[in-house]
């Protein structure tokens, strides 16, 4: 079966794709991400594109496109602090409803992985999910990670809370 998706690293040409993208998924899954459709709203396009532009190595967004409309994103970073430098971070993991159920999601976190390995250094990679985010859960875990402990009503919308898994992929561990 052909892989109908292109699978690359974001640029700041694609900050309205991400911008827009972003409210989509914060509209659609509002569970899946600790950041509100309010608190994007007070981030501009230009914000966006900034952040992609200082983009390194250790900070990005892979995204993957159906042509040439953004249908799946990841991003990545790196701890900053000297003692934390051997951590990243997976964060904002999402595809369309549309185009679920292709390997889009194993792909951009495989892509994510693999691109973050080459960071000197880097000794395990975190994220955290919903525990009503099943699937995503499993995907995580069918990638390599590994519960780590769970946050009680990790995220509140309202009065509604849910709890939040941490997951840790060991990279010394890894054997591809």
């Amino acid at each position: 079966m052909n892989f109908p998706f292109e699978i690359r690293q974001l640029t700041e040409q694609d900050a309205q794709a991400v911008y827009d993208f972003r409210k989509i998924a914060l509209e659609t899954d509002p569970w899946a991400f600790a950041e509100s459709l309010e608190e994007l709203a007070q981030i501009s396009v230009d914000e966006y594109a900034a952040r992609l532009r200082s983009s390194t190595t250790a900070n990005f967004i892979i995204g993957a496109f159906q042509e040439n409309a953004l249908v799946g994103t990841t991003g990545f970073y790196q701890d900053k602090l000297i003692k934390r430098q051997h951590k990243g971070n997976i964060w904002g993991v999402f595809v369309l409803p549309p185009a679920r159920g292709q390997g889009l999601g194993r792909a951009l976190v495989l892509r994510t992985i693999e691109t973050a390995k080459s960071i000197p250094g880097l000794d395990q990679i975190l994220l955290t999910v919903s525990l009503s985010q099943h699937s995503a859960r499993s995907l995580y875990i069918a990638c390599g990670f590994r519960p780590i402990g769970i946050e009680p009503r990790g995220l509140k919308i309202g009065d509604q809370t849910v709890d939040e898994e941490h997951l840790v992929l060991d990279l010394a561990k890894q054997t591809s």
